[in-house]
């Protein structure tokens, strides 16, 4: 008997000993598996059976025929997309977009939650957290609402003092140039203090003796929060920093849409809305699809390469 056939036995053998092993320790945590459940059926049913569609981004979908039955198409749809007059400026609005919405909004919940951390005031720190986390309730239309009513050009309490101080009127909602800046602040406003939750944990976790043993150093609060405070929440910080990369080119469609007017296209118009328009009121379905995956493999291919960067720089990781 050669190394390759004892080899083979020895894992044959084993196989049936390891399924043995997963079947008991199913049925003794049954409890467990049974809370878990709606959540795997929940992602199987919204997110991989719907797989199953993708496919008709290389086919030339006909409702009457099925996707079995439409026929196939190859990359046409793709290249379509690739060479329109639209691809540029969808893909610099929405890197656009993510990439100011990443460089302002995620840093600011980590200063909260430090800010927050240091309040000694029990009241006065449940207080303020009440008043951050607030407006995470808010849906998106009544958001957009009090965004347009307040950046009003003739109402809104923006321009009012702007006037006020011997200015003239912005319109915001207009402007090209200004849309990014009011997308990105107003979700910043609306999600920084639900987002700093994470990090308040994380910094709960901390060993409060690390920062009694830095004050008999005579370290200062700063001093204790640079050293002491970042580091215990660094590894949290960057799975964060992870997945919220890995989401880069998924600009949402329904705050952009309701934000989104003929004035302001140019700089409004992203993917989301894009494949809204192709797919939805042009009836192109193949190719709106296409743009879609296209999208999504991009934010994988993101998520791939900073979780290997993580890895390999010895920083927190996915897998």
């Amino acid at each position: 008997m050669n190394h390759v056939q004892a080899w083979a036995m020895t894992a044959g053998a084993s196989l049936p000993r390891r399924r043995n092993k997963a079947v008991r320790a199913i049925v003794r945590h049954w409890q467990l598996y049974l809370l878990i459940t709606p959540v795997l059926l929940y992602f199987f049913v919204f997110h991989y059976w719907p797989m199953y569609g993708v496919q008709i981004a290389f086919k030339d979908f006909i409702a009457t025929k099925g996707i079995w039955g439409s026929p196939w198409a190859g990359l046409k749809h793709f290249k379509r997309f690739f060479e329109s007059y639209f691809f540029w400026r969808l893909l610099k609005n929405t890197l656009g977009i993510s990439l100011y919405e990443l460089a302002v909004g995620f840093p600011v919940p980590i200063v909260l939650a430090l800010m927050i951390n240091e309040v000694r005031h029990k009241g006065y720190k449940k207080f303020v957290q009440t008043v951050t986390y607030a407006p995470h309730f808010l849906s998106t239309v009544v958001l957009v609402g009090i965004v347009i009513m307040f950046l009003s050009p003739t109402s809104g309490i923006a321009n009012t003092i702007i006037k006020a101080l011997g200015g003239e009127p912005i319109g915001f909602m207009t402007k090209p140039e200004w849309f990014k800046t009011v997308y990105v602040l107003s979700g910043v406003w609306q999600q920084m203090g639900w987002s700093s939750i994470i990090y308040l944990a994380a910094l709960a976790g901390i060993d409060p003796g690390l920062h009694e043993a830095a004050k008999v150093d005579g370290a200062t609060r700063l001093q204790r929060i640079w050293h002491i405070n970042l580091p215990g929440i660094m590894p949290t910080v960057v799975i964060l920093l992870i997945l919220n990369i890995g989401s880069l080119m998924g600009v949402g469609f329904e705050k952009v849409f309701l934000m989104q007017n003929s004035l302001n296209t140019e700089s409004s118009d992203v993917i989301s809305t894009y494949v809204y328009r192709s797919g939805l009121l042009g009836a192109q379905y193949s190719f709106a699809a296409a743009v879609g995956l296209f999208n999504s493999v991009v934010n994988l291919i993101l998520l791939l390469t900073v979780n290997r960067i993580a890895k390999a720089v010895g920083q927190a990781n996915l897998w």
